[in-house]
């Protein structure tokens, strides 16, 4: 083979290499730094997209809180298995100036040209589910009602029995049937990475109803909590999300709807849990 050949044959695949690599790049997002928050544990890094655009005032709280440097030295004193893993100041005394009760962000009103996505007609839970802003999400068109769907790594500030009682505590789903909570919770972020740390945490025992590790030297640990914009550049990951209209992502769920892998022979009814088909993330 001559030189030339070669060295077209060798352009041609560098061409082609960067043509699919543009492609695959194009399907990814990167998270706004802004929205990110970076959340310290003695069991490993995790960080957490906020969902502005559902909670907003929740997702304010919890950047203020987090500057404020109020979540620092404090742990997840509620873990329960299968459920939720719940963080903050269970003695309630540490000072913040940011403790006066929200009012509740259950749902939000879809705007006309919302960025719902619709992938399951009707969820078990809700007439419509998908994807909003990458987010798993419920719809209701009747209603005209948009909110984040209760999925693992799902983040939502806790509360009394009375609706408009969240101040500082939240907590990360960590179990994949808490679909009731959808609606009845302020949802305003979820894990992007990490959530193996989260499902590393030290839980209360199976016979505490509660969850609550009452021997504080048995928590997990929240060593500190920053925006991503306060952590030294080379010390972030970039975290990307793979986009809801990827081709990637579709691919993805129409194979979900068929189970067209030879394994399965029983077929299923075509129906999805957008819990369990969550958009996937990398890291570079």
């Amino acid at each position: 083979m001559s030189t030339i050949k070669v060295v077209f044959i060798c352009f041609l695949f560098t061409f082609l290499s960067s043509e699919l690599a543009a492609q695959d790049d194009n399907q990814w997002r990167t998270p706004n730094s802004k929205d990110l928050v970076y959340l310290q544990t003695d069991k490993g890094l995790v960080i957490i997209e906020l969902a502005s655009f559902m909670a907003p005032k929740h997702a304010k709280r919890f950047e203020n809180l987090v500057n404020e440097g109020f979540y620092d030295g404090l742990d997840f004193y509620r873990v329960i298995d299968g459920f939720v893993a719940q963080g903050g100041d269970m003695s309630g005394e540490k000072s913040s100036k940011f403790k006066s009760p929200l009012k509740a962000e259950f749902t939000r009103s879809a705007p006309e040209k919302s960025n719902f996505q619709l992938e399951q007609s009707p969820d078990f839970m809700a007439p419509q589910t998908g994807f909003l802003y990458g987010f798993p999400a419920g719809h209701d068109p009747e209603t005209k009602e948009e909110w984040l769907l209760h999925c693992p790594g799902t983040v939502a500030m806790a509360r009394s029995s009375e609706k408009d009682s969240a101040t500082t505590d939240f907590y990360i789903v960590v179990g994949q049937a808490t679909r009731h909570l959808d609606r009845n919770m302020s949802t305003f972020g979820k894990v992007i990475f990490g959530m193996p740390v989260i499902q590393s945490l030290s839980r209360a025992s199976i016979n505490v109803a509660s969850g609550v590790i009452e021997d504080e030297s048995s928590r997990s640990k929240i060593l500190w909590a920053k925006m991503a914009n306060n952590v030294p550049g080379e010390q972030r990951i970039n975290v990307q999300v793979l986009k809801q209209n990827s081709e990637a992502a579709q691919n993805r769920l129409k194979s979900a709807r068929k189970l067209d892998n030879e394994f399965f022979h029983f077929k299923g009814n075509g129906n999805l849990d957008m819990c369990y088909y969550q958009l996937k993330t990398r890291t570079l």
